[in-house]
């Protein structure tokens, strides 16, 4: 908590405006100036009138209450205080630090996986990609309660064809929701939001064909696979965290090859020497 209060009050010794006093001029504390092009830089886009309103009058409150605190801190600590002295030299040179090698990180780094690539890590790291909930693979279609060639639909639904699963999709339009891909996997949350009659079911398991009816409509339903909580999740539906964990992974490499290759030049253009003082 001290270390944060005392990075606040590094920032704030750089984000002071003591430019003086200006036609644009919003508030002063002291010495310091608080312009009408600073608070443009802040305000956020598309606000309301009332919006902006509260959002200027609450930015300049917070803003003389950082300066009068950090009034009262130099007075009361002092600009040269050692500790803090210390802790500032200290972030400079890791803030330095991290920015060159997030620099160069960014200039080197390999960010095309191959499916070799994802196919490897996910084999080699099955363990981490355990579910927290149920994953299903299903067909659904939601109708109104009045619709006319209900049984014609149900017949379509219930069809493997081709040409029925054609005629569905093409008739997308009359129906108030609807998945027909059933090779994608979807969480159980995601399902019952489309389907909430299954809300009432405590375990979801495959099945041929089911027919429900509420005062929302008629629902139609086919479930072809279904993943439980703490099976491992398959490979389509982690392929983001998959390609984001092995990019930290090439991150943290290429991190430490710069470092050794910068040890490593360094000590043979004789810039760094070890010395033995025993």
């Amino acid at each position: 908590m001290r270390y944060s209060l005392y990075i606040l009050f590094i920032f704030s010794l750089f984000s002071c405006n003591e430019q003086g006093e200006k036609s644009d001029t919003v508030a002063r504390v002291y010495n310091i100036y608080l312009h009408e092009e600073d608070l443009k830089e802040k305000m956020p886009t598309d606000l309301s009138k009332e919006d902006s309103i509260l959002f200027r009058t609450s930015y300049i409150n917070a803003w003389a209450m950082e300066q009068l605190l950090l009034k009262k801190a130099k007075l009361n600590i002092g600009d040269e205080n050692e500790e803090i002295r210390s802790l500032i030299d200290k972030y400079e040179k890791e803030l330095l630090i991290d920015k060159y090698k997030q620099a160069v990180v960014q200039q080197e780094l390999d960010t095309i996986f191959s499916e070799d690539d994802i196919e490897e890590y996910y084999q080699n790291n099955k363990a981490i990609f355990r579910l927290n909930e149920s994953l299903v693979q299903l067909r659904y279609i939601h109708i109104d309660n009045d619709i006319k060639d209900e049984r014609e639909i149900i017949r379509l639904f219930k069809s493997n064809k081709k040409e029925d699963v054609k005629e569905l999709i093409d008739r997308e339009l009359e129906f108030n929701s609807f998945n027909f891909n059933d090779s994608i996997w979807i969480s159980q949350n995601d399902v019952i939001k489309k389907l909430p009659f299954l809300k009432t079911e405590s375990k979801l398991k495959k099945n041929k064909f089911m027919q429900k009816e509420d005062s929302l409509g008629v629902y139609l339903l086919t479930i072809n696979k279904v993943l439980y909580r703490n099976d491992i999740a398959p490979k389509s539906y982690v392929i983001s965290s998959i390609k984001r964990m092995i990019l930290h992974k090439r991150k943290l490499e290429l991190a430490e090859i710069i470092e050794r290759t910068l040890v490593s030049d360094a000590i043979e253009k004789k810039q760094y020497e070890l010395y033995n003082n025993e």
